[in-house]
C-alpha cells in the first residue's frame, strides 16, 4: 500500500515567461512614470503630447497583451506536450 511520493514542480522561469511578464509589466511602468509624459510638446496635429502618448500607450498595451496571450498559450502547449499530455 506504498503510493510514490508525488513530485511538485515549483515555478519554472524560462525566457518566454520573462518576455511574457514584460510584455505586461511595460504599460504599467509606462503609465505610472507620469513625469516622463506630463508635458504638452511635442504636439502631434494639435493634440498636447500628454494625451496622444497615454493613447498611443492604449494601442501598444493591446498589442503587447495579445503577444503575451500567444506566447502564453504556445508555452502551455510545449509544457503540455513535454508531459505526454494531448495538446489542442
Amino acid at each position: 500500500m506504498s503510493q510514490a511520493p508525488e513530485t511538485r514542480e515549483g515555478p519554472v522561469v524560462t525566457p518566454t515567461r520573462v518576455v511574457i511578464a514584460l510584455c505586461l509589466v511595460a504599460p504599467f511602468v509606462a503609465m505610472l512614470w507620469v513625469g516622463s509624459y506630463a508635458k504638452t510638446d511635442p504636439q502631434f496635429i494639435g493634440i498636447p503630447f500628454f494625451y496622444w502618448y497615454q493613447m498611443l500607450w492604449v494601442l501598444l498595451s493591446t498589442v503587447l497583451t495579445m503577444t503575451a496571450y500567444k506566447l502564453w498559450q504556445r508555452d502551455q502547449r510545449a509544457r503540455s506536450a513535454s508531459k505526454g499530455g494531448a495538446s489542442r
